[in-house]
């Protein structure tokens, strides 16, 4: 059975696993960029910081969190999901609370980095390592469902919060928010009370990468595969926070209206969510091998066009450009490391791709702020953000040509 019968009986059978993605993605915003960069210009004169102190504040937590997660990450091969979502959300509750009460420079810091690593990091790659574990042969309609909660969280969260901050005081708000992380702990455990654990899966019915292994870190590591994708790995974080992060930077050498800017979010958001479902269901049917080669390339076409943009109807081209790549981007490197390296030990895999992922969203603020100190505004910086993606994408093109022969047919665990 195919078409929209069989999409819901997916749905219908897996509601549980497929809830729980969802809601674990969700409560990872309170970790990401979109939400702590709704509060930088109350952090900034609470602490009088300038935008270089908080940027370096920022990119510091930041990189600090990503060389946690190579260890942390590996957590996933061994515990439950539901036991490790709910150490995650203790942690991430606890740096919200941290956030409404810190003071000095140094904790903010640590505030910051905790904010990071149990959001944007763990959070996030305990749902995509369990959508990717639980399900192989639908495993790209899992993943594009799970991440609805990243979707979810970046079209509702800002707009109730920048609401809320016109009342409340936003120390207030942070308590708000290790409130919401906490409420979501019960309905996680509840979602999840059949989960298997990660060894009973990987004795059932673990599925192989790359020549028929099970690969581990270290051996991935040794494989030339992976280092020829950090670029690829890198560009989208790296690049894609900072236009974000420099939102205001670009409006003002635009000459544009911020919230005229902002509002054309929704349409960037609709048109993520959309190639989001699209890419899982191409995943499922051809693989992440054509995909990964190809999903850089509307990154590369966005920079160009919002650089070249002289009005917002050229921004709003751009971004719907951008939201092309940024929902491949919600699932294609996820379903690859699974499809290559096999699921056994996804987690310590997925671990050091996260990693290096939350590194591009260090790098990426910095890198392009000390060029704009240094005189070169971001819309002068795009051309260059575009022929890397483009290089990346041809090398990334290059390298899973020749791996994707060492490929074996793969089977389903939950999912149908």
């Amino acid at each position: 059975m195919t078409g929209p019968a069989a999409y819901l009986g997916f749905l219908r059978e897996n509601a549980a696993f497929l809830s729980a993605g969802v809601l674990i993605c969700f409560t990872s915003s309170y970790g990401q960029t979109f939400f702590i960069s709704l509060f930088a210009a109350d952090i900034m004169r609470d602490f009088d910081l300038s935008d270089g102190d908080w940027g370096l504040v920022y990119t510091v937590a930041t990189t600090l969190s990503a060389g946690l997660m190579v260890f942390a990450g590996g957590l996933t091969d061994r515990l439950r999901v539901r036991q490790l979502a709910m150490v995650a959300a203790i942690g991430l509750a606890l740096a919200c609370l941290s956030m409404a009460s810190v003071s000095g420079a140094a904790a903010l810091t640590t505030t910051v980095l905790a904010l990071r690593l149990f959001g944007q990091g763990l959070m996030s790659h305990i749902s995509a390592v369990a959508m990717s574990r639980w399900f192989i042969a639908t495993r790209g309609k899992a993943l594009s469902i799970s991440s609805m909660g990243f979707a979810l969280g970046q079209a509702t969260l800002p707009i109730v919060f920048v609401a809320l901050l016109a009342v409340f005081d936003w120390r207030v708000l942070w308590v708000g928010a290790a409130g919401l992380v906490l409420m979501s702990m019960p309905v996680t455990l509840r979602l999840l009370r059949a989960e298997r654990t990660p060894q009973s899966l990987a004795t059932e019915a673990s599925a192989v990468g790359m020549d028929g292994r099970h690969w581990t870190r270290g051996a991935m590591l040794r494989h030339w595969l992976f280092w020829m994708l950090i670029p690829l790995l890198l560009g989208p974080p790296a690049f894609g926070t900072a236009l974000f992060f420099h939102q205001v930077h670009l409006t003002d050498v635009k000459g544009w209206d911020l919230l005229d800017y902002v509002a054309l979010m929704p349409i960037f958001t609709i048109v993520s969510v959309s190639v989001t479902f699209a890419s899982g269901a191409l995943i499922d049917r051809f693989g992440t091998g054509v995909l990964i080669a190809i999903y850089l390339l509307p990154f590369a076409a966005a920079f160009v066009l919002i650089g070249a943009a002289s009005s917002l109807v050229g921004a709003a081209v751009g971004l719907m450009v951008l939201g092309i790549g940024t929902g491949a981007q919600a699932t294609v490197p996820t379903a690859f490391w699974a499809e290559y390296y096999g699921t056994r030990h996804l987690g310590s895999l997925k671990a050091m791709a996260v990693a290096i992922m939350v590194l591009g969203s260090a790098i990426g603020p910095g890198l392009t702020g000390l060029l704009i100190d240094k005189g070169f505004d971001f819309p002068a910086q795009m051309p260059a953000i575009a022929a890397y993606f483009l290089l990346s994408a041809i090398l990334a093109a290059a390298a899973v040509l020749r791996a994707r022969k060492a490929l074996t047919p793969q089977i389903d665990i939950i999912g149908a």
